[in-house]
Parts: structure tokens; C-alpha cells; sequence
């Protein structure tokens, strides 16, 4: 597979569709398939046509973690400032959908953790087995992992390494929905229902969801207000009112 092709990309009324493409290695992630996504996140923050994204793996596997031969090579596939595949340290104000099938492991769970939302088929396996060959969840695993399952569960995980499937992550509260089929076709049904939203109101909603948890009492309305007031003041919530008392579909602009 040419490194060029590593990341394939296709847009699908306002969804930008991300496909890591490495599938005769799992989509295990090297150099090149993270600077794929780190680029496709960048298309996605500067298109206004765009409104959110779905980022999935070619061949039945989502992620299988780091390439491993990559890196006895001494290649280490993050990007600086977005982290491991070019997005455990960064996201982007629009929201991602992770679609599961296969694997999502070390990394790969970490890339999927590391999104707004996932989707799994009901195959799917979840884990961090960095333990079992001498390595640590390092990429957001340890710290992201425990603030979005039960902590002791976490630990759980990364002493042993073991895996879950998608009906435990699902109950977990690790996922948002199980899909007998193709992941990628539930990921499409949840952001076509994201997309049809006021996009400002999509990045406000998920910077407050993303970052309130470190804001204390006292704080938190002010920091709160400094996302949302704009939105109440802009001509898509006009819009937004107008459509909905003239019983038609809002006309977003962005603004």
C-alpha cells in the first residue's frame, strides 16, 4: 500500500469521511497515516461546508495501535501537538465520530476515546494490552479512559491488558451505539442527525461538554456563557426559530 494512500478521504453531505487504509497491517498506525488524519482534521476545522466528521479503517479493522515494526525502526506515529495518529492530543471544534469494526487496541482505542462519539459493530473488540508487551498506554489511555468508564474498570483493563467486546463497551457507557452491520453505516445515520444542526451550536455544545469537567462552581457559568452567548445572538438561531415556526428545514449559514 502506498504510504500516499494511507488515508483516504470522501465528503458525504457535510460529513467528511476519514479512512485510515493500511489494512494488510490492521491500520496500524505509522508516520504517514498520521499525518493523513492530522491533514483531514485540518480540511474539516476549515471548510464551512463541513460539519462533522467520521473517521473509520478500510479492511474490517478500525486500529490496531502502533505499528509496532515502525517502531523498532525508532518511528513514533504522532504529530507534534495532536499526539498519537494526530488527534489523542488535539480535537477539532466539530464534532468526530469514531466507526469501530475489528480492533480498536492500544492506540486504536486510544484514536477512538480521543473522538466525540463512536459507533461499534457488534463484533468489536476494545483494549489497551500495552502491558503485555512491556509498553503503557501513553497516548491517553491512562488519563482519558478512567473519566469515561468507571475508574477501577480502567485500571482493570490496563493491568491485564484484556479485551471487551462492543456489548461491554456499550454498557460501559464507552459506547454510543451497536450496529450488527458495517460500523461506518451507523456512524453515517448519527451525523447526518448531527449535521442537520445548527453548526454553531454543534462547536459550542462540544467545547463546553469537553472541557466543563475542569471547571469549578464558581467558574463554570462564566466559562460556560463565553462559548454559548454567541450562539443566542447569531442568525442561526433566527434561522433556527423562523424554520421551526414556518415548519420548514433551518438554513444554516454558519453565522
Amino acid at each position: 500500500m502506498s504510504e500516499e494512500n494511507a488515508v483516504l478521504t470522501e465528503v458525504e453531505d457535510g460529513v467528511l469521511i476519514v479512512t485510515m487504509n493500511r489494512p494488510e497491517a490492521k491500520n496500524a498506525m505509522n508516520k504517514a497515516q498520521a499525518e493523513g488524519i492530522a491533514a483531514a482534521m485540518d480540511r474539516l476545522e476549515a471548510d464551512g461546508d463541513l460539519r462533522c466528521a467520521i473517521l473509520t479503517g478500510a479492511g474490517g479493522t478500525f486500529c490496531s495501535g502502533m505499528d509496532l515494526k515502525g517502531f523498532l525502526r525508532g518511528e513514533r506515529p504522532s504529530i507534534e501537538g495532536r499526539g498519537f495518529g494526530g488527534l489523542t492530543e488535539w480535537t477539532p471544534s466539530k464534532p468526530v465520530i469514531a466507526a469501530v469494526d475489528g480492533y480498536a487496541l492500544a492506540g486504536g482505542l486510544e484514536l477512538a476515546i480521543s473522538c466525540d462519539l463512536i459507533v461499534a459493530n457488534a463484533g468489536s473488540k476494545f483494549g489497551i494490552p500495552e502491558a503485555k508487551r512491556g509498553l503503557a498506554a501513553a497516548a491517553g489511555g491512562l488519563i482519558k479512559l478512567p473519566r469515561q468508564i468507571p475508574p477501577r474498570i480502567a485500571m482493570e483493563l490496563a493491568l491485564t491488558g484484556d479485551f471487551i467486546d462492543a456489548a461491554r463497551a456499550y454498557d460501559l457507557g464507552l459506547v454510543n451505539r451497536v450496529v450488527d452491520g458495517p460500523s461506518i453505516e451507523g456512524a453515517k445515520e448519527l451525523a447526518k442527525a448531527i449535521a442537520a444542526n445548527g453548526p454553531l451550536a454543534l462547536i459550542a455544545s462540544k467545547a463546553v461538554i469537553r472541557q466543563s469537567h475542569t471547571w469549578s462552581d464558581e467558574e463554570m457559568w462564566q466559562k460556560q456563557n463565553a462559548h454559548t452567548m454567541a450562539v443566542f445572538v447569531s442568525e442561526d438561531a433566527r434561522e433556527g426559530s423562523l424554520a421551526f415556526a414556518e415548519k420548514r428545514k433551518p438554513n444554516w449559514q454558519g453565522k
